[in-house]
């Protein structure tokens, strides 16, 4: 396989990581930071705009996964590299989204 198809994998991970947020907040009706408000990421958006942020952000992650090679859910290491993704953007998130929400305890 590629290189080119992990590197696709590991950044479709990041975006099904990003959706979360995303669509959780828009769809409970709760604004959250998104990249359209100013200024960007820090700045509450609507919760219109988070679900379709999130769902674009669901479409990337399904281009990037599914239609890339031939993702497997049974093969570990497409598993592991997505999750990678995943998990790095996740982390990265609940540091930033953290200092705003109160979740950057120390």
């Amino acid at each position: 396989m590629p290189w080119y198809h992990y590197i696709s994998y590991f950044f479709g991970g990041a975006f099904l990581a990003n959706t979360l947020p995303h669509l959780i907040n828009g769809i409970s009706g709760s604004p959250f930071q998104t990249p359209f408000a100013k200024p960007p990421g820090e700045s509450l958006s609507s919760s219109t705009v988070n679900v379709l942020w999130g769902f674009f952000n669901l479409a990337l992650a399904y281009m990037l996964i599914c239609r890339v090679g031939s993702f497997s859910l049974l093969n570990t290491v497409h598993v592991l590299i997505a999750a990678a993704g995943f998990l790095i953007l996740s982390l990265l998130m609940a540091g930033h989204f953290g200092r705003f929400h109160g979740g950057n305890l120390k």
